[in-house]
């Protein structure tokens, strides 16, 4: 079929998106038509296929389109009204919130579907049969090769391939380096005072006890170690999660001198540390003390959570009894997306994801500052100019509660900073605030969220 589409010269990709968005959403692409092949509109729009290939799979991720095997992309049929809300008891989660602005979640429309498609095609044709068998726990040599490349240049980080293990996402990490650790005597380790719930369950699950580090202007209190009988510590040093403060230059030296006098471990979750906005990077901590620090990261940010990836440099001294808590737990990774992930990688895919995200994420960043100051007076956003989310502190006499509240009402999904706080005192000694995910919405959804939270924090504060 034709399809006439006005192209802006000097952004001709982005207003193909921006026009075929427009004209789903107002009905001139009515719901059940097909669209013309990617090759076919790329040669009458004068651009590259694989830029139309690009476009039609982000509006798919978004939901406008649909693909369908075999058959091409359809113009997907969409809801004409809106339900209506319901009480919180009398519905499921999952249908009661059509927007989001969680914390640490990314934008799944934005994963680039057509280059990882090519890198799925490469590394199963490259494979050698023994590639698809069961293979070696610490996962695929490939992938750990160009994770060991990736992360020494990128980040600072002192790998090897041998040294590396792939696991199911960060926490996969975290579940075996807690059963290594409870399996070699740890009993107590320290954790921040504010962070995720689940990496604290985790470490119970083990058998480990948490204690909680405060939190300042400068990071986390890692001077408190001295006094702690702990066997290690877990931290997010580059971008404290979800406060958003970096650890202070004397602090990591702080913590190197404990972690080299005492023998402890550091466990790093480098979640984020490929997005800092400000022009200042801030490389990973491991160098400063890498025989005793477990650095993890996953692909969750720069690619997505549904991948499931996750890796960790972890030092000799625990290596086997990583492996050992693989064993026992019976998990292994799936060696095809690792594959992938290693071909992604290797043809400089990985690379362009993260610098296309960071563009991205710091123009909502920059948008979310300059809508509070506009919308929202006495609120106040906090935290390094980085990642994926920050903190928003609420205006007096607006309480998190409320604010939660109020924006569940709106159906937006978002949390206050006491969810994340690793006890009842924690919560009640800092400024109500909320976590604001800035990545969970997609683009044409994003003005849309923020003005939903404005409307509930203006309702809570009456």
């Amino acid at each position: 079929m034709d399809l006439h589409i006005a192209l802006d010269p000097r952004r001709k990709v982005g207003s193909l998106e921006d026009a075929l968005r427009d004209a789903a959403r107002d009905g001139v692409l009515a719901a059940g038509i097909r669209l013309p092949a990617s090759r076919t509109l790329a040669a009458d729009l004068g651009i590259a296929r694989n830029s139309v290939a690009e476009v039609y799979a982000r509006l798919v991720g978004e939901g406008w389109f649909e693909a369908r095997v075999g058959a091409g992309t359809w113009v997907r049929a969409r809801p004409t009204t809106t339900p209506a809300i319901t009480p919180a008891a009398a519905v499921d989660r999952s249908t009661r919130f059509d927007l989001d602005l969680r914390g640490g979640i990314p934008d799944g429309s934005m994963f680039p579907r057509s280059a990882w498609a090519d890198a799925v095609r490469r590394a199963l044709s490259d494979a050698p049969a023994d590639a698809l068998g069961y293979g070696a726990p610490e996962g695929v040599a490939a992938l750990r090769e160009r994770l060991a490349e990736y992360l020494a240049r990128t980040r600072g980080v002192i790998a090897t391939p041998a040294g590396v293990v792939v696991t199911h996402g960060f926490g996969g990490l975290l579940g075996l380096v807690a059963r290594a650790l409870a399996a070699g005597g740890a009993r107590r380790i320290a954790v921040e005072a504010y962070g995720h719930a689940s990496h604290r369950m985790l470490l119970t699950a083990a058998g480990i006890e948490t204690v909680a580090l405060p939190i300042d202007e400068r990071g986390v209190r890692v001077d408190r170690l001295a006094a702690l009988d702990v066997a290690a510590v877990l931290l997010t040093p580059a971008h404290q999660f979800p406060t958003g403060v970096p650890l202070a230059r004397d602090r990591r030296s702080t913590l190197a001198e404990w972690a080299t006098r005492t023998g402890g471990i550091v466990i790093e979750d480098d979640y984020d540390g490929e997005f800092r906005f400000d022009g200042r990077s801030i490389g990973a901590f491991q160098p400063l003390a890498p025989q005793h620090t477990v650095y993890g990261g996953t692909a969750s940010k720069a690619l997505s959570p549904a991948l499931g990836l996750g890796w960790g440099v972890v030092p000799e001294a625990l290596h086997e009894g990583v492996l050992a808590a693989r064993a026992q737990t019976g998990t292994a990774t799936d060696a095809l997306s690792q594959l992938a992930l290693a071909a992604f990688i290797h043809a400089g895919a990985y690379d362009r994801s993260v610098r296309s995200l960071r563009l991205r994420y710091r123009a909502r960043r920059e948008r979310f500052e300059a809508f509070v100051d506009r919308h929202l007076p006495g609120a106040r956003v906090v935290g390094l100019a980085a990642g994926i989310q920050c903190l928003l502190e609420l205006p007096p006499g607006v309480t998190e509660a409320e604010a939660v509240a109020e924006a569940s009402a709106r159906g937006l999904r978002i949390g206050g900073l006491a969810e994340y706080a690793a006890d009842a005192s924690t919560a009640a000694s800092r400024r109500p605030a909320l976590v604001v995910g800035i990545g969970a919405p997609p683009e044409h959804r994003f003005e849309q969220a923020m003005a939903a939270l404005a409307a509930a924090v203006d309702a809570a504060r009456r």
